[in-house]
């Protein structure tokens, strides 16, 4: 279900910026921003990364209890929040354009912080609504977040992404994605 939420949510970003900025290629992708070896992550540069850095229960919601007092044996979908980073990974020598895109990831969030099928059709049907809030952060809060990330800072900027809920009903037979795809000649 988060892969599913965040990979809706970079689509809908792109789609945004090749409607506002009239480009064709894609500039949000989903990415750690380094790989397990310290190495950077994606491919090519001139990108928004949008990085999952923390997963939290939402702890105000009373689902529990209220199908305690029902009598239902039922177990209440979790709820989490995700907490997302959107980085600007540009070439050397195109700081500024990497702060322009940063202000539009701030920009398109102001436009449309709520996501539900209403004002989103292509919002997966297992997913009810996804909220938005900006996320301040200290210098140390931040200078921790890149140390745990094992990375160089870079410009961004951190959203709570609220109300995912999880249940095992999201549990399908498993495939991993598809990467590539190779022409294998020996094969006929």
């Amino acid at each position: 279900m988060i892969f599913e939420a965040l990979s809706f949510l970079s689509e809908e970003i792109n789609e945004y910026f090749r409607n506002k900025l009239k480009i064709k290629d894609d500039k949000v992708v989903l990415s750690s921003i380094v790989d397990a070896k310290g190495d950077i992550a994606i491919e090519g540069s001139n990108k928004i990364i949008i990085t999952l850095i923390n997963i939290e229960k939402e702890t105000s919601l009373s689902n529990d209890v209220d199908l305690r007092r029902s009598g239902s044996s039922a177990t209440s979908p979790l709820k989490v929040n995700l907490y997302l980073m959107f980085s600007a990974y540009f070439n050397r020598g195109n700081y500024g354009e990497s702060l322009r895109f940063i202000s539009f990831i701030l920009a398109y969030f102001q436009h449309k912080n709520v996501f539900n099928h209403q004002n989103s059709p292509g919002l997966d049907e297992r997913i009810e609504k996804l909220i938005f809030d900006l996320q301040v952060l200290s210098q140390d809060q931040l200078n921790n977040v890149w140390s745990s990330l094992g990375a160089k800072y870079m410009p961004c900027v951190i959203y709570k992404m609220r109300m995912l809920s999880i249940s095992d009903s999201i549990i399908r037979e498993y495939r991993p994605l598809i990467t590539s795809i190779e022409n294998n000649p020996s094969i006929n």
